[in-house]
């Protein structure tokens, strides 16, 4: 589903324009991302927790030649946990043996 799937299925339902509709959800993004970049935890019940977690430094390889050591930094990543509505409707996709 992208953004403007998401907008259309809205304007259909609720009546507003898709420009209507289109500003919100771009709005809500907006904060969303804003808050993660601040270092924020931003949690929406029922659905899910965005939050930065900090990778430690290490040391990588480089697969063609594998003898030479390369430094990888540490970096901000950001990680999502879904809540457990979400967690449960995934698990129903699991194929059954």
């Amino acid at each position: 589903m992208t953004k403007r799937d998401l907008v259309v299925r809205i304007a259909a339902e609720t009546g507003l324009t898709q420009e209507q509709i289109l500003d919100v959800v771009q709005k809500t993004l907006d904060y969303i991302s804003g808050s993660v970049a601040e270092g924020e935890t931003v949690e929406l019940r029922n659905f899910g927790v965005f939050e930065v977690k900090i990778r430690k430094a290490r040391i990588g390889r480089n697969p063609n030649s594998p003898e030479d050591d390369v430094p990888i930094p540490p970096r901000a990543v950001v990680k999502f946990k879904p809540g457990k509505e979400m967690r449960e409707s995934v698990l129903k996709l699991t194929p059954k043996r």
